[in-house]
Order: C-alpha cells, then sequence, then structure tokens
C-alpha cells in the first residue's frame, strides 16, 4: 500500500544557508544505495522535505534495508498520499490506513495534521479535531491520548496529501562526501571496519589501505580485506583500496631492528606509506582503529610513536572502545562474521613474543638508522606496486 518515504533527517536541518547542499548531497547517496535495488525511484527535495517515490513494484524490505545505510537520514517514514478530493474522502482513506497498518483493539492514537498548503479551506487544528472524531466513530475501542499515544497519525496537506504513521530509524550522522576525505588503514581485524564507519558517519568519504605480506599471508587474507571493504562500501560509497605489498619491508626490518620493536617500526612505516597515498588522493587525514591498551602497538606510549611520523590528522575513532563496544558495532553493520575468518593479516605474522609496550622515541628513532642503506628504495617499490582496487 505504501508507495513512497518521508526521509527524515537531523543535524542538515540546523545548517542554515548551506542546508541545501547538504540535502542536495544527502539525495545524491539515496539515489546510490537504491541502484542496487530492483525498481525505480525518484528522489526529490519539497518544501524542506525530502521524499523517495516508488514507480511501479518494489520490494519494500530491500528498500528500507537500503536507505538504512545512507548516513544523514534518521528516520524513514512508509507513506501514503492520496488526492485531494475533499474532507469526507480524506476521513475515508485515513480510517482504512489505520485499520490496515495498526489493526488490533484498545490503542490509543493522536492526529498531527500539517497544512502546508495554506488554500486548504481547514486549519491544522481543525483537521486534527474533525479527523479525530471521524476515527472514533469508525474505529470501537480507539482512545485519544495527546501526551503518549500508541499511534501518531501523521497528515500533511502538500500538493499531495500525505499519511503516515511509522518511523524505521536510520543510521544518523551526515551525509557521506559532506566533510572531505581520509585513509582508512584497513586490516583483516574487527578494529579498523569499524573505524571506518564511524568516521564516514561524520560524512567523510573514505579511501583505504591494506597491507599485504606475501607468501606469509595468502591471497585469501587479501580477499578478506576486499570483502570488508565491500561490506563499509554500503555505507560509504564506492572506496579505492590501495593494497601495498609489504613483505621485502617488514623482511628487512625483522633483520636490522631489535625484534621486540618489530611491531612499532613496521607501524611507523605502514603509516609513511599510508600518508603518501592520503596525500596523493586529496585526503585530509588518516584513520586507524586503535584503541588504547587493547595491544603493545596501542599502548600511550605506542601511538605516540607512531603518530610521529605523521604530517597529517590521525583520527581514532574507537579509541576509548572496550573490545565488546567495537564488536557490538561490527555486529550491527555486518563485519563482524568475515572480520573472524581465520586468514592472518601481515602484522600477526612477524609479532616478537615479548614487544616492547612503551618504546623510547629516542631509541626507536635510532634502531631506524640501521635501516638507512635499503629502505628508501624498499619504500619507494612497494608505492610503485600497490595496486588499487575500486571496491563497491
Amino acid at each position: 500500500m505504501f508507495q513512497s518515504f518521508l526521509i527524515k533527517y537531523g543535524e542538515i536541518g540546523i545548517k542554515g544557508k548551506n542546508r541545501y547542499l547538504f540535502e542536495d548531497m544527502l539525495v545524491s547517496q539515496i539515489n546510490y544505495s537504491l541502484k542496487a535495488i530492483d525498481g525505480e525511484f525518484y528522489v526529490h527535495k519539497q518544501q524542506g522535505r525530502i521524499y523517495v517515490e516508488c514507480q511501479g513494484d518494489f520490494d519494500f524490505d530491500e528498500t528500507v534495508e537500503a536507505l538504512q545505510t545512507v548516513f544523514g537520514i534518521v528516520g524513514i517514514c512508509p507513506v501514503v498520499h492520496v488526492p485531494d478530493e475533499g474532507f469526507d474522502a480524506l476521513a475515508e482513506e485515513v480510517i482504512a490506513y489505520l485499520k490496515q497498518v495498526h489493526p488490533g483493539e484498545n490503542q490509543t492514537f493522536k492526529v498531527n495534521a500539517r497544512r502546508a498548503r495554506k488554500n486548504y479551506p481547514m486549519t491544522s487544528m481543525e483537521l486534527n479535531a474533525a479527523l479525530g472524531e471521524r476515527i472514533l466513530q469508525a474505529i470501537p475501542g480507539i482512545k485519544v491520548d495527546v501526551h503518549n499515544p500508541d499511534i501518531l497519525l501523521n497528515v500533511e496537506i502538500r500538493e499531495k496529501i500525505y499519511i503516515y504513521s511509522k518511523i524505521i530509524p536510520g543510521p544518523g550522522g551526515m551525509p557521506v562526501g559532506t566533510n572531505g576525505k581520509a585513509m582508512l588503514l584497513l586490516s583483516g581485524g574487527i578494529d579498523s571496519p569499524v573505524a571506518g564507519y564511524m568516521i564516514a558517519k561524520r560524512g567523510v568519504k573514505i579511501d583505504a589501505v591494506y597491507f599485504h605480506a606475501p607468501p606469509y599471508t595468502s591471497e585469501r587474507a587479501k580477499q578478506k580485506v576486499v570483502d570488508l571493504a565491500r561490506i563499509v562500501s554500503r555505507y560509504t560509497g564506492p572506496i579505492h583500496l590501495h593494497v601495498v605489498n609489504f613483505t621485502d619491508i617488514q623482511l628487512y626490518i625483522y633483520d636490522k631492528c631489535p625484534h621486540e620493536e618489530l611491531t612499532i617500526i613496521m607501524r611507523r612505516y605502514m603509516m609513511r606509506i599510508a600518508e603518501h597515498f592520503a596525500k596523493e588522493t586529496g585526503c585530509l587525514g588518516l584513520i586507524t582503529g586503535e584503541s588504547i591498551g587493547q595491544v603493545a602497538s596501542q599502548t600511550m606510549q605506542s601511538l605516540a610513536a607512531t603518530n610521529e611520523v605523521c604530517t597529517m590528522p590521525v583520527y581514532r575513532p574507537v579509541i576509548g572502545f572496550d573490545k565488546q563496544d567495537i564488536v557490538d558495532i561490527s555486529e550491527k553493520i555486518g563485519t563482524y562474521e568475515t572480520s573472524i575468518l581465520p586468514f592472518e593479516d601481515c602484522c600477526t605474522i612477524f609479532v616478537a613474543k615479548h614487544p616492547v609496550t612503551k618504546p623510547n622515541l629516542n631509541i626507536i628513532r635510532r634502531s631506524e638508522k640501521h635501516l638507512e642503506e635499503k629502505i628508501e628504495e624498499l619504500v619507494r617499490t612497494a608505492i610503485e606496486t600497490t595496486e588499487v582496487i575500486l571496491v563497491e
């Protein structure tokens, strides 16, 4: 029975003179999300509202699921629109809507009419009273509750007349692309996909870099990361995934540096390479899935040591989260089952038995001097041989 959806947004509504830019980006993201759904859809703005009009047959559940991946949407309202054929016809449509959408006995309701078209012969208050009276007469056992109703029945008088009462929650946030772009260091773990999701939720376009170490990591490990990027891209839009062959750099560090410092030094070179691609592609920062104290490379001292090589901001949205907090989000967005597949990434292969947890920056710099003979050439080769995969 539903022919369209009213899209409710949150923070966009307070953007003042720039609001139309955010609305246009939201419309664009909605169109992108609906490309994969069978059916034709017309997404448009009208008097401070965004509507998704469904042209012909469509799958209701699939459409709602697609809309729930669009950042910026806080509510999805399935709408029935009826022609303006006078009050009696409207009252009949409203009663039929309630009987079909809210069957049951002893429910309470409130009519919330809004007359956006001022030439309509009744005011909003008059519509509230008149429709409420007709509903009480037509539906046995129903009662009015203006403070906490079971059913809030919205009737909007516009060019068409819209009726809706259900609000399906959206993901919130801001439309992707309204707040610049950042580079995500994406591994095959649980944390980094969640970090990318959370930054994208604030309107940031995401690209990603993955450090691959064949033959120590398999093609299945690489495919796992591609699969994770594809899941995240449902929310973020297309992701350019940079796959860096990191094997020679890791082996050289393993050969030249103290083993307890391996993780920190490798991490510092990952950050350097990620920042290279971030600058090359117009990103404004890096994103990692680090959480304070979770592993040896994520103590405050270790984070300071890896930060030191970066000239652009590093965003760590899960920095204060417990592991279970991150797992909960990964389950919600659909990345968890893929993240726990048993294919090792390049970090876990070269982990020291007793990694340093409080690295001294001066000592780390001194250890890196042992790499001076070949490291720049190895980094340059890794950058030049990087594979870029468009994931969508």
